[in-house]
């Protein structure tokens, strides 16, 4: 097998695979459920979820810095918890200070676009498969979190207020995975279709998520946030001790 050169070795993020993405619209699902969960079902509100998960984040981020390898567990922990937090936040602006989706949505946006802006003029590049400093990770992080607060707001954006519904929200969204997918094929630009398709599993994620559980009179499947966490937090799992398994045999490169 051949060696890892440094570059690979010290990349902070995994290789872009269908279990990549996999996971990826998993983990922003069980955002949206166990986020739920949390606050209404187990009856912690808003508030204490909000910085229970933010504070499991930041430890979980802090374990993430520190490795000088991606490692999968850590980085996919990090990932369900941003996840978690990113829905926490989008909730409190709408449910608790009375923020519209619409601005909410406005306003990540336009979050997201000065953090790709700073990034890029600072680093020159926003390819993942470059993710080999702290000030790069960073970056990085910082995006991601954009993504999920901004991909929160749009999905209930089109499920809730502009009235699409949990059904035809998650076909959209769904509609435009595939056709970033399309794209990317026929040429675009890859670190672009990158991007763009995981801003767009958030609120395909989110619509998913609201569609397996809430009740049928509301237009859901009826299955509770409690089991939709449960299940897809296993799958998650499953798929991250295969990608732990994977890492842990790679041979480390030698100086």
């Amino acid at each position: 097998m051949k060696p890892l050169t440094t570059t690979d070795w010290l990349n902070k993020v995994p290789a872009v695979t269908l279990s990549f993405w996999i996971i990826k619209i998993m983990s922003t699902t069980v955002g949206e459920t166990c986020a739920d969960y949390l606050a209404v079902d187990v009856g912690l509100g808003q508030a204490i979820t909000t910085i229970g998960m933010a504070t499991l984040l930041a430890v979980a981020l802090f374990s993430q810095f520190r490795t000088r390898a991606c490692t999968p567990w850590i980085y996919w922990l990090c990932v369900v918890l941003v996840s978690i937090v990113g829905t926490q936040i989008t909730d409190v602006l709408t449910d608790t200070l009375g923020v519209s989706l619409y601005a909410s949505t406005a306003v990540f946006s336009l979050l997201l676009v000065a953090t790709f802006a700073t990034w890029y003029a600072v680093e020159r590049s926003l390819a993942i498969s470059e993710i080999v400093t702290p000030r790069r990770e960073g970056f990085y992080w910082a995006t991601v979190l954009c993504t999920f607060a901004l991909g929160t707001a749009a999905g209930d954006l089109a499920t809730e207020a502009l009235g699409l519904g949990f059904t035809v929200g998650a076909m959209i969204f769904a509609g435009l995975i595939a056709a970033t997918l399309v794209a990317w094929r026929l040429g675009a630009n890859a670190v672009l279709c990158f991007w763009v398709a995981y801003i767009l599993t958030r609120p395909f994620g989110a619509s998913l998520g609201d569609l397996l559980t809430q009740a049928k009179q509301y237009g859901g499947l009826g299955m509770g946030a409690a089991w939709t966490s449960a299940i897809f937090l296993a799958v998650i799992l499953m798929l991250v001790t295969v990608a732990q398994w994977s890492a842990t045999r790679r041979p480390r490169f030698s100086h």
